[in-house]
C-alpha cells in the first residue's frame, strides 16, 4: 500500500511503501517523520516520494548531483544568476556541495526566511526560491533529476512576516488618472510629457518605451513597434493622431553611459536605462504638487483602469488593447476601485429602504391573512 500517516503518541509516523503508477518502488516504511502535525508528516512523504521516485528514475547519479553542478548548468538571465550569486556568497561551498535531491519545497521556504528575515514573503520567493528552483529544474530538463514542487508561501505566512518586521507588502498601486497625467506634463520637459502620455494611452512597460528608437517608429501609419516583453510578443501597436504628431516633433537623443562612459545609439524618449526616469518624475511632481506615481502604476495600471473602470470597456476588449493574454488576470491586477466607500455603503442603504417600500399589496394581504 502506498505510504500513508498515522498519529502515534505525540509524534505522526508513516507506514506503507513508495509506489509508482500502483507498483511499490522501495521496501516497507513504519517509521516516525519527526513531525509533530500531520501537515508535516504529509510533507516528509511527499519529500520522500520524489526522492526515491529519483533513484528510481535516474539511479545514483541524481543522488550525486550537487546544487554547485546544477547551478552551473544554469545558463541563467543576468538578474537571476545575481541572485544566485548572492545566495551563493551567503552560503558558501557547503550549499554548492548539497546534493539536489535534498533540497525541498520546505528547505526552500525556509531558506527564505533565513536569507532575507526582513523582506516580505513575495521578496523572499522571488530572490531565494525562484532562482534555486529554476536551476534545479533547468537540470531536469537535461535529464538530470526530477523536477522540484515548490508550495507558495501562504498568506497567513504573508501577513505574519509583515507583522514580524512592521510593514505592509502589496501595497495598493495608485494608478494614474487624465488629470494627474496632466499636472504632470504641465510641469514636464517635452520628453517625459511624451513618455508619460504614451505609456499611459499604449500600456507599455518602462522598459518597452525606453528602449523605442527613431526606427521603431511608423508615424506614417501611426504605429511604433514595441520589443517583447512579459507574457507577449515583439509587435507593431497603434497610436492615437495626437501621439503621433508628438513624437514626430521630439527631436531623438542619445543617452550617456555613465558606467562605460560612452554615447548610446538615438532613444525617442532620451534614457538609456529603466529606472534613469525616476528622478526627473519625482522633481516633476514635486513641482506639480502632485503624489508621485512611478512608470508602472502611471502606465499599464492606469491605462487598464482608464478603460475599464472609468470608461466601462468590456474586459475582452480592455486586455486586447493592452496584449494581455489573460482576460481576468488585468481585472485582478491592473483594474483599480475608485468609487467612495461610504457612498456605496448609502446607496446599499437605500437601495433596501427602497426595496422593501415597494411591497405589493398583494403580499401584504397574503401576510395578513
Amino acid at each position: 500500500m502506498p505510504l500513508e500517516v498515522y498519529s502515534r503518541e505525540s509524534k505522526w509516523w508513516v507506514k506503507g511503501r513508495v509506489e509508482y503508477e500502483g507498483l511499490p518502488i522501495t521496501g516497507y516504511y513504519r517509521k516516525s517523520t519527526g513531525s509533530s502535525s500531520k501537515q508535516g508528516a504529509v510533507e516528509w512523504i511527499q519529500n520522500e516520494t520524489d526522492r526515491q521516485r529519483r533513484r528510481y528514475f535516474l539511479g545514483e547519479e541524481a543522488e550525486q548531483l550537487t546544487m554547485g553542478a546544477a547551478i552551473q548548468m544554469y545558463g541563467s538571465k543576468p538578474n537571476v544568476a545575481k541572485q544566485l550569486y548572492k545566495i551563493v556568497q551567503a552560503l558558501g561551498d557547503e550549499f554548492l556541495q548539497q546534493p539536489v535531491s535534498s533540497i525541498t519545497g520546505k528547505y526552500l521556504r525556509v531558506l527564505g526566511y533565513a536569507l532575507k528575515p526582513n523582506a516580505a514573503t513575495d521578496t523572499m520567493w522571488r530572490e531565494v526560491v525562484t532562482p534555486i528552483r529554476a536551476a534545479i529544474n533547468n537540470a531536469h530538463d537535461l535529464g538530470k533529476c526530477p523536477p522540484i514542487r515548490v508550495k507558495r508561501y501562504s498568506e497567513k505566512d504573508r501577513i505574519d512576516q509583515d507583522t514580524q518586521r512592521g510593514k505592509l507588502s502589496r501595497m495598493e498601486r495608485m494608478p494614474a488618472d487624465r488629470q494627474w497625467i496632466e499636472q504632470f506634463c504641465e510641469h514636464a520637459d517635452i520628453y517625459n510629457a511624451a513618455l508619460v502620455r504614451f505609456m499611459f494611452e499604449t500600456a507599455a512597460r518602462i522598459d518597452q518605451a525606453i528602449s523605442l528608437t527613431p526606427d521603431d517608429l511608423d508615424l506614417a501609419n501611426r504605429k511604433v513597434f514595441l520589443k517583447a516583453a512579459k507574457g507577449h510578443q515583439a509587435q507593431w501597436v497603434a497610436i492615437s493622431q495626437g501621439m503621433m504628431i508628438e513624437l514626430a516633433n521630439l527631436p531623438p537623443k542619445r543617452p550617456y553611459n555613465r558606467k562605460l562612459g560612452y554615447r548610446m545609439d538615438p532613444r525617442v524618449f532620451g534614457y538609456g536605462s529603466s529606472t534613469g526616469y525616476n528622478p526627473r518624475w519625482k522633481t516633476i511632481c514635486k513641482a506639480a504638487g502632485i503624489p508621485y506615481i512611478s512608470a508602472h502604476p502611471a502606465g499599464r495600471h492606469g491605462f487598464y483602469t482608464e478603460l475599464r473602470v472609468r470608461q466601462g470597456a468590456d474586459p475582452v476588449t480592455a486586455a486586447a488593447a493592452g496584449r494581455w493574454k489573460s482576460v481576468s488576470l488585468p481585472d485582478q491586477i491592473y483594474a483599480h476601485v475608485e468609487a467612495d466607500e461610504s457612498k456605496i455603503r448609502e446607496q446599499i442603504r437605500t437601495g433596501r429602504v427602497q426595496s422593501n417600500m415597494s411591497i405589493s399589496p398583494n403580499r401584504l394581504k397574503k401576510k395578513g391573512k
